[in-house]
């Protein structure tokens, strides 16, 4: 009760506040009004107005602001009366409750927002007959019910008293309801406003104010609003017992701190300290551990000062994690090495297929170290387009070695703490990621992979590349310092692998600290070879269809990797797979017909029309375009260089978002032409009277780079003399002044994705040919390669010109 007892209102006809009449005027005094039987009508959503009974209404509603408004105008007399349900926005009669109650407007305020707010005097009940109008505003005619009137029995007495008793205690136990209420309600001597007034501020819903508004009796009502009233103080009785309850806990809490205090210096007197246990577990686990002295010394420091703190201080659980820290360190502890040779590249050879310039150097690093005996681990970056193996590489490693595996991702690495650690003063310190991983390894020579070492970043907050620098240098990982611990760790027996797919934005200081491993793309017959070894049997595990129950050949693995997918690795080669096993998974689970040996027309029907073809590379194209190897992050592909000629000035125009060194390259292709321009057959006149165009298609991708030399001169040349090249013919190689053809890289990656195309023949620099005879021969076979020293002997090959 009084929950909401105030003398303002605050809320949009939510929160109602019944206030004290002003007027010293019995309810029965009211029967002197003359009320009209048509009166417009306010709905109310949150509340009930009783006789007597003054409350402020904010009104948001167009029509509660118009028929508040036409009231005030008039007569000010207007009908309150409320909605069963509070969410209807725009209420019929039968929306609405029988009895309401007719008020006298006291006063209207105007709000900023739009809104108003009356002050309502409740009157006299009626009872709703029919509404006459429903817009603009609720209008209904009304029947008036007889005054209320408390008689003066002792039954009347008897219960009003106890209704003053009620509220007294209520208010007692209730703090923020003023002591002026209860006044308030003791210098009302009307019973019936009595009643009235504590019913309007209990703490009811609607409905059951509004099942006390249409009682008649005012004993009667007395009677429910006691009963209410009895609930409302139970309530509150349990509330202050609670309260004194949590009240009488913290007491406790605070006993209890200044017990635990006086527990603690009678247990250092009598030696019974249990936080000197913990130190002695300390000091014991330290014996076992295999730090040089100068570590020994430091922790003996830290932990005089661990003893001489209070465990309530601060600093106690500062020192207390760093010593837990120190001691779960491997310091000096390191796990056996596989030196079977035989059997570490069995196991290498087993996960991975390919890879071979990685796997020699592991074996030789192993072979020094059974020799030798001890040697500072290697430092290896491999790199390469992505999905090609790199960081499982990794794991298959310390299978091998039979050592740790920490994998650590650097992408997106911005601040420097995360490798060093931060200071272990600040609040929430904790040592560098380089020290957690060898803490959760539990030996000093895991094998460590930085993934994605290529893709740290920079901000303010410092450079991780540069604190990587030490890491990543055999010459000082032996002293690594580390910001938590304050003390240097011995890094150098670590092996760690780094992994990148491109070299560009790697700082060239930490570039110099690595070995650098190309990683090059696979060809199809490595991808199918790889399926059927690995990604199969994978795939099949992982959805639960047994080998028996499908088989899938070398064609049909060919015909998936050149016509749906385009790509160095074999990630998208893995996500067809698990389409075709999918679908196939679901035909024996609902037990359809199916076909064990999968046919190359059943792709078709699981992954859909070819997306790849190699026609358009195999035609026999217009004279000025000519076929270019590129290579990309992802790896090797084709790029066709156009050129158009038409009427001008001689202007160049370079379009397909080319970059600087590509837009040189074009101009030397055409200032060589135009040097040589006779040994062409070229009119030197030409070249004043033409525009001349270069387009590389796909201009959405950025391209650069110095490879496109000699396509673009020959394109050009074949725009000029008119003469297409040869079909089946791609080529790549710098070119200068002179005419010379430079060698350039990525040459595997270039002659897997031309091979992919279904090219026939390759134009590359004499001096790449050390390139072409590292792969393989298998996965080049069908290429004719022409190794070039000039671009006459370009030209002479593409053009069958000079």
């Amino acid at each position: 009760m009084f929950e909401d007892f105030t003398y303002i209102v605050s809320d949009d006809e939510v929160e109602f506040s019944a206030i004290l009449s002003i007027e010293e005027e019995s309810i029965d005094d009211k029967k002197k009004d003359k009320f009209p039987n048509t009166l417009p009508l306010l709905a109310l959503k949150n509340t009930v107005l009783f006789p007597g009974i003054v409350i402020p209404i904010t009104a948001g509603r167009d029509k509660s602001i118009q028929a508040i408004n036409k009231a005030y105008k008039g007569n000010k007399y207007i009908g309150v009366i409320s909605q069963k349900e509070i969410n209807i926005e725009d209420p019929e009669q039968d929306d609405l409750y029988a009895i309401g109650t007719v008020a006298r407007i006291v006063k209207v305020i105007k709000l900023p927002d739009g809104t108003i707010t009356a002050i309502l005097q409740g009157k006299r009940r009626f009872k709703l007959e029919s509404l006459t109008q429903s817009h603009p505003i609720l209008e209904g005619n009304v029947q008036y019910l007889a005054p209320e009137k408390a008689d003066d029995s002792i039954e009347m007495a008897a219960i009003i008293d106890s209704i003053k008793d009620r509220a007294s205690k209520i208010i007692q136990l209730s703090p923020h309801i003023p002591t002026e209420a209860g006044m308030m309600f003791n210098n009302i001597s009307d019973k019936a406003y009595q009643v009235n007034f504590i019913a309007s501020n209990l703490k009811l819903d609607v409905k059951n104010k509004q099942e006390i508004l249409k009682l008649d009796s005012v004993f009667e009502k007395a009677q429910i609003v006691l009963e209410h009233m009895d609930n409302e103080l139970k309530l509150l009785e349990v509330k202050d017992k609670i309260e004194n309850k949590v009240r009488n806990d913290l007491e406790k809490q605070q006993r209890d701190y200044f017990l635990n205090q006086q527990l603690k210096t009678i247990q250092e007197e009598l030696g019974q300290n249990p936080q000197a246990k913990e130190i002695e577990g300390f000091i014991k686990k330290a014996k076992d551990k295999k730090w040089s002295k100068e570590i020994d010394k430091v922790f003996q420091k830290e932990l005089n000062k661990l003893k001489r703190s209070n465990p309530q201080s601060p600093e106690y659980g500062v020192l207390m994690n760093w010593t837990e820290i120190m001691l779960d360190l491997p310091w000096g502890e390191f796990t056996e090495d596989n030196f079977d040779l035989r059997k570490v590249k069995e196991v290498l050879d087993e996960d991975h297929f390919g890879l071979e310039k990685v796997k020699e150097r592991i074996l030789e690093h192993l072979a020094v170290l059974k020799l030798k005996g001890d040697m500072k681990a290697p430092i290896l970056c491999l790199v390469g387009p992505p999905g090609v193996g790199k960081t499982s590489l990794g794991r298959s490693i310390a299978t091998a070695l039979q050592r740790q595996y920490i994998r650590m991702s650097l992408g997106g690495l911005h601040d420097e703490s995360e490798i060093r650690g931060h200071r272990k003063t600040y609040i929430g310190a904790m040592p560098g990621r380089i020290i957690k991983s060898l803490r959760k390894a539990g030996s000093s020579n895991p094998v460590f992979i930085l993934d994605e070492i290529d893709k740290v970043g920079k901000d303010f907050r410092g450079d991780p590349s540069s604190a990587l620098l030490e890491v990543l240098d055999p010459e000082q990982n032996t002293t690594f310092y580390d910001n938590y611990l304050e003390l240097e760790y011995d890094l150098s027996k670590v092996m760690f692998i780094a992994t990148a797919n491109s070299l560009n934005t790697i700082q060239p200081a930490l570039l110099d600290r690595m070995e650098i491993i190309q990683v090059s793309g696979y060809s199809i017959e490595e991808k199918v070879e790889i399926a059927k070894r690995h990604l199969i049997p994978q795939s099949l595990e992982e959805h639960g269809v047994k080998a028996e129950q499908i088989i899938i050949s070398d064609e049909v693995l060919e015909q998936v990797a050149q016509e749906y997918t385009k790509e160095s690795g074999v990630r998208s080669l893995k996500r067809q797979i698990d389409g075709i096993i999918r679908h196939h998974a679901r035909k024996i689970a609902m037990e359809e017909p199916y076909n064990i040996h999968l046919q190359s027309d059943y792709l078709k029907e699981v992954l859909g029309p070819k997306r790849y073809s190699n026609e358009w590379y195999q035609e026999q194209q217009v004279p000025g375009v000519a076929v270019g190897l590129a290579w990309t992050q992802v790896g090797g592909d084709i790029l066709f260089i156009e050129t158009s000629l038409s009427k001008g000035k001689g202007t160049l125009t370079l379009t397909g978002n080319l970059g600087d060194v590509m837009k040189e390259s074009a101009s030397t292709a055409l200032s060589f032409i135009k040097a040589n321009a006779d040994k062409f057959g070229i009119q030197q006149e030409t070249f004043e009277k033409t525009n001349i165009h270069i387009h590389v298609p796909e201009g959405a991708i950025p391209k650069d780079g110095p490879s496109a030399g000699i396509t673009m001169m020959t394109a050009i040349v074949s725009a000029f003399t008119g003469k297409s090249l040869k079909s089946h013919v791609a080529m790549t190689g710098e070119i200068t002044l002179r005419g010379k053809v430079l060698p350039v890289g990525g040459i595997k990656e270039k002659i897997l994705a031309a091979k992919r195309s279904g090219l026939k023949e390759i134009i590359l620099c004499k001096e790449n040919k050390k390139h072409v005879d590292e792969i393989e021969p298998l996965y080049i076979k069908g290429l004719e390669f022409h190794y070039v020293e000039s671009m006459e002997d370009v030209l002479k090959i593409a053009l069958d010109i000079l």
